[in-house]
């Protein structure tokens, strides 16, 4: 199991034991994290599981790519750091993610 840490809006921050090849959104959604909508249900056609992934973890995420790119023009508040949970996939290597969860989805 690798770790990720969601801090909501509110500051709560939700730490869980999560299955590697999982998505940050699936977990998210698993956990009633508030803030998560994922309307689209993981297929990057929404920005309703929008995140902001600690800088300290922007290089091991990695940047987004075209068809998700395109989907944060829809998002609130898009930032250097902002990412679709639904496109980031858990593994051994990013064990500790910390995400935060903006103030509201697009």
């Amino acid at each position: 199991m690798t770790k990720l840490v969601i801090v909501a809006n509110d500051g709560i921050r939700h730490e869980l034991e999560v299955a590697n090849g999982t998505t940050v959104m699936e977990n998210a959604v698993r956990n009633s994290i508030p803030g998560i909508e994922a309307e689209c249900g993981g297929a990057c056609a929404c920005a309703t599981c929008h995140v902001y992934v600690d800088e300290e973890w922007s290089t091991a995420v990695g940047a987004p790519e075209a068809m998700e790119e395109d989907m944060l023009d829809f998002a609130y508040d898009v930032r250097p750091t902002s990412r679709l949970s639904c496109q980031i996939k858990m593994s051994e290597a990013l064990d500790g993610l910390v995400v935060y969860v903006p103030e509201r989805q697009g």
